[in-house]
């Protein structure tokens, strides 16, 4: 007989049935905020200009990012100053949620690899919400995808990227990548460093993970917490390249990551 007998094999049977309803009940709610983002944007009155309408766009993705995070049990925490206005936020990547939590705290239009506007439905509504998509290791995408954002920072929207290029388990922050951070230096606006840390650290989504079973995981969980601080405004006018302002952009998101880390630490050990 198994350790525990019948009733701890019931027992884990019962848990087991528990959280595939969860899952369940929060991927049907996650196919009906998808149909109801949509139709918002469907409903949306025409912007008075562009500008408006790439605003708009960034404060239905706020919303939307909102409800899929309820949804699915995840809390997010915030410190630090919430940026105003045209500004690149340069945050470590440990997960496919980064962007839904950023985004819930600030309107914005996150870059995102291309494969998430191929995804059937949700790669329309991302497009339609201002997503500026990407392809790692193609030149012409990135000019491209850099062509858009700045076209986004122009319409007074900031703009979300990662970096470091690819997600980690979040014990440090990869080397950033400079083309963003020239972007910034030619459109004359702030970096803002971000930092993203992940109650339990399961959540961070890298190596070989498909996405599916890393979402049903995630679905089937009670709770999840996501700790976000950001930083002061970094000027990209200060002097330096776009080389030496990723450096020092790297290394204000690693302390940053550090103090919040450190914090959450704290706080369950209390």
């Amino acid at each position: 007989m198994s350790a525990g007998g019948p009733g701890a094999a019931a027992e884990a049977e019962e848990a087991v049935r528990t959280r595939l309803a969860r899952a369940g009940r929060r991927v049907a709610g996650l196919g009906v905020a998808t149909v109801e983002t949509a139709g918002r944007l469907r409903a949306l009155a025409p912007a008075a200009s562009a500008s408006e309408g790439a605003r708009e766009r960034a404060r239905v993705l706020r919303d939307a990012s909102r409800r899929v995070l309820e949804l699915h049990g995840v809390e997010v925490e915030a410190e630090g100053p919430l940026p105003l206005g045209a500004a690149l936020l340069a945050s470590n990547h440990l997960s496919w949620l980064d962007p839904l939590v950023v985004a819930s705290l600030v309107p914005c239009a996150p870059v995102s690899k291309v494969d998430v506007s191929r995804w059937p439905v949700i790669g329309a509504i991302a497009r339609d919400l201002g997503v500026v998509f990407v392809s790692r290791g193609d030149a012409s995408s990135g000019g491209r995808a850099l062509h858009a954002a700045a076209g986004v920072l122009a319409h007074g929207v900031p703009v979300l990227n990662f970096p470091e290029g690819t997600t980690s388990l979040g014990a440090t922050v990869l080397p950033f990548r400079p083309g963003s951070f020239g972007l910034a230096l030619r459109a004359g606006v702030p970096v803002v460093p971000v930092a993203i840390a992940y109650d339990p650290p399961t959540v961070a989504w890298v190596g070989d993970a498909t996405f599916v079973p890393h979402y049903l995981t995630l679905a089937s969980r009670r709770r999840a917490r996501a700790r976000v601080r950001f930083g002061a405004p970094l000027a990209s006018a200060q002097g330096g390249g776009a080389a030496e302002l990723a450096r020092a952009v790297r290394s204000e998101v690693l302390r940053l990551l550090q103090e919040v880390t450190w914090r959450s630490s704290a706080r369950s050990s209390t």
